[in-house]
């Protein structure tokens, strides 16, 4: 940790970061990275002074660090207790964590969502499918980069892959069975926000990145041989150097102002929401990403920088907080 005042960068992994880090750097605002994999926490001491920003991602358990969610929490309710100024705090996170609690939140909020039944306990699934209209999908409530999204045309073949011990059980016991969205065009938008305002907006090919949608580079290859992956639900494979990612030029719709009023209402400041327009004319939401990555190939062509925006917004904070320290 710093003395000075800074931008402490709450989160677990760093092939993720390079970005942001770059970022910071450009404009010039003082940066302290937060690892939470491991550390000991002094409950009876006061933390440094500066700005909190969390990026712990739901996902965190795939690479080892199943406990950084809960690491997380504790160090974000010993922020806030003393006052320190948290982006994405203590409250969001709750929202990055479970699928159901960002479900339930978008519905109250009027945004259209898939018809979905969180069930608990892998088990209960063929019961709970028997009356689903097929076909449809099911996923973890805690996932990330579309791990555990699979697909069933019947309840007695997810009957099937229950019997065969073939699915995964998920890391909080919560699995959704959620109906299959059909897009018009084989492509999902994601919308980037930070500080309440639209950054640009994003559309990914579906066909060749299936369900894992990760726009962060890192997602893309396989960590321990460098090959490119060819994620659950594709259709087509990828090749090198084809873009699953491009900018949505001229974004004009109206869920931008029921995004920013839903993110105003749930204290989420850095966010990429996701979005279907589908065959039967929905624009159906289903993911609220509060630890947002950015793609390089968009950020080249965006007229504005997702990781910039954030490092000046926090840069802001920082400033307005410590104007005379």
């Amino acid at each position: 940790m710093t003395t000075a005042p800074a931008v402490y960068a709450i989160h677990e992994n760093p092939d993720w970061f390079g970005p942001f880090r770059d970022a910071f750097e450009a404009e010039g605002v003082p940066l302290v990275e937060w690892l939470l994999v491991d550390g000991v926490l002094d409950l009876d001491a006061a933390p440094p002074e500066g700005v909190f920003w969390s990026r712990i991602s739901a996902s965190s358990h795939t690479r080892g660090h199943a406990r950084s969610k809960d690491y997380a929490r504790s160090v974000l309710s010993w922020l806030e207790s003393h006052g320190r100024r948290t982006v994405n705090g203590r409250s969001v996170i709750e929202l990055e964590m479970s699928k159901v609690a960002q479900l339930t939140a978008l519905r109250a909020a009027g945004i259209d969502t898939p018809r979905t039944v969180a069930v608990i306990g892998t088990h209960n699934l063929p019961a709970a499918a028997q009356d689903f209209p097929t076909p449809f999908v099911i996923k973890h409530n805690q996932g990330g980069k579309g791990i555990s999204v699979r697909r069933f045309d019947s309840a007695d073949e997810l009957a099937r892959a229950v019997e065969a011990g073939e699915l995964d059980e998920p890391e909080d016991g919560i699995m959704l069975l959620q109906e299959l969205l059909v897009a018009a065009e084989p492509t999902i938008t994601r919308v980037e926000i930070v500080d309440h305002e639209l950054v640009y907006a994003v559309a990914a090919d579906t066909a060749r990145g299936g369900y894992q949608l990760c726009p962060a580079d890192a997602c893309a290859i396989d960590p321990d041989t460098g090959a490119l992956l060819t994620p659950p639900g594709a259709t087509i494979a990828p090749e090198p150097d084809q873009q699953l990612f491009r900018l949505r030029e001229g974004f004009d719709h109206p869920l931008v102002a029921q995004y920013v009023d839903f993110t105003r209402r749930h204290g989420i400041e850095v966010a990429g929401i996701e979005f279907i327009e589908t065959v039967d004319g929905r624009a159906v939401t289903y993911d609220v990403n509060t630890n947002t990555n950015y793609n390089a190939v968009v950020e080249a062509a965006a007229p504005a920088s997702g990781p910039r925006a954030i490092a000046r917004f926090l840069g802001r904070e920082l400033a307005t907080l410590y104007a005379t320290v």
